[in-house]
């Protein structure tokens, strides 16, 4: 093993790495949208079944790259929430960030992008708010609440505070936008290059405040925002 420079001491480094394709590919594999029937046969048919899958798909998601790896970190490495960017970090920084972010960046971006032919066949996820704008709040929080905080997590925590330390900063940043970038494939083309551009511009946020949750209400809300402007056509 010595001939490929395998290091035990770098054991939390190897897992974090190869936490990306096996989780994410498991999640892609068995927990997207159109296995929710493989697992729940019997809503088949169901009034919001479409729904139901794709409350599936972000709890896949919560599960395998929020609730996982926050175990590991936890009982492997010894790391808490906030050695990952779980606290505030620079709250002064960030809060500004987000301030200016908001209007001038998320918000046009959204608007422009919810007029998109292409963006509007792929939001909302579920078809069904269309004719049941009783579910849109609901949806909407589950979809910040389960999986855009998995996400924030995983990719601007978990893989970016956890190989800082070993590749510095920079190497940190474009791992972690790499597998964020990747798991966009079959998205809008738009969207898969926005990712490249969010994956470096979240990293680096992340990094400079000392925490995800800045990277977060930008992220989050751009994808609420994309919802409810193309819901509103």
């Amino acid at each position: 093993m010595r001939r490929i420079g395998y290091d035990p001491k770098h054991i939390n480094t190897y897992v974090i790495l190869l936490s990306a394709p096996l989780l994410l590919s498991i999640y892609r594999a068995h927990g997207a949208a159109e296995h929710f029937l493989d697992w729940f046969p019997g809503f088949g048919g169901h009034p919001i079944e479409e729904m139901l899958a794709v409350l599936f798909q972000w709890s896949a998601f919560f599960i395998l790259v929020g609730l996982i790896p926050a175990l590991y970190a936890r009982i492997k490495m010894k790391a808490s929430f906030w050695d990952l960017g779980g606290g505030l970090g620079d709250r002064r920084f960030g809060s500004i960030f987000v301030v200016v972010a908001l209007p001038l960046v998320i918000l046009p971006i959204a608007y422009i992008s919810s007029a998109m032919p292409e963006i509007m066949a792929e939001y909302p996820m579920a078809r069904v708010l269309f004719s049941r704008p009783d579910m849109i709040v609901w949806y909407e929080l589950a979809y910040v609440l389960i999986y855009y905080i998995a996400w924030e997590f995983y990719f601007r925590g978990f893989l970016l505070f956890g190989l800082e330390k070993t590749f510095g900063g920079v190497n940190a940043i474009l791992i972690q936008t790499i597998s964020s970038a990747l798991v966009h494939i079959g998205k809008p083309e738009g969207e898969l290059m926005g990712a490249i551009v969010a994956g470096v511009v979240f990293g680096a946020l992340a990094l400079r405040t000392r925490s995800f949750w800045y990277g977060f209400i930008l992220h989050a809300s751009l994808g609420v925002l994309v919802d409810l402007f193309v819901l509103m056509v």
